[in-house]
């Protein structure tokens, strides 16, 4: 290491040491959205070899999204399930199928839209993501947004909707209202796995799914 490099990097240890890690790590996150990244196969080739956290060394497949680059819409889950980390690609299986219906139901398709989760890999058991995952891995959903620029996010599932926008509320108290994520509009409904569980969810989901359809497609 050369005199001016072990300086720098003295000064970052002392800066982390005097104003603890919430201030550091900000610093590294800016950093890391701030990296020019011209197209989603670029960035996915960039970070599929991620091991940023334990799971890069349990997973079978970095999940890193699939649709339309310039979508309109991303639909953003909570982490890959088992079939996901199979097969490499979000919301397959019961969920997944159930979501194209519904897609196809206001005339979308995955080809018009795109889908992706919070964490790229998938967690044991399907546990709810840990805040370290969370802190390793929003950077790149940060940056897949910023490189589709979607007029809308649709978060799906309590534990989506949650982690984006820093809350314990329950579901119910998510719905029907407009937040922002990344300077994106966002909506949070129910994940299709729940719909799937409890029936009497789908009624309140096709209304959050019409109003996507008629305030961000009819207007299009």
């Amino acid at each position: 290491m050369n005199p001016d490099s072990e300086i720098l990097s003295q000064y970052l240890d002392q800066t982390q040491q005097l104003y603890g890690n919430h201030l550091f790590l900000e610093k590294k996150l800016k950093d890391e959205l701030e990296a020019p990244y011209n197209n989603l196969d670029e960035f996915h080739r960039l970070i599929c070899e991620c091991q940023k956290c334990p799971l890069g060394k349990t997973r079978n497949n970095f999940v890193f999204g699939v649709g339309n680059p310039q979508a309109d819409i991303v639909f953003i889950g909570e982490a890959p399930g088992e079939k996901e980390d199979l097969l490499g690609i979000p919301f397959v299986g019961r969920a997944g199928k159930l979501l194209d219906k519904i897609l196809s139901a206001i005339k979308l398709s995955r080809d018009d839209i795109y889908i992706c989760n919070v964490l790229k890999c998938r967690p044991p058991n399907n546990r709810n993501p840990l805040p370290i995952e969370v802190e390793k891995c929003e950077p790149y959903l940060i940056n897949q947004l910023k490189i589709i620029n979607p007029k809308l996010i649709v978060s799906l599932g309590r534990v989506s909707a949650c982690t984006l926008l820093k809350t314990n509320k329950s579901l119910k108290d998510l719905r029907n209202q407009q937040f922002k994520y990344a300077d994106i509009d966002l909506l949070v409904t129910y994940h299709p796995a729940a719909l799937l569980r409890n029936p009497n969810y789908k009624k309140p989901a096709w209304e959050d799914f019409k109003f996507i359809r008629d305030k961000y497609l009819l207007r299009s």
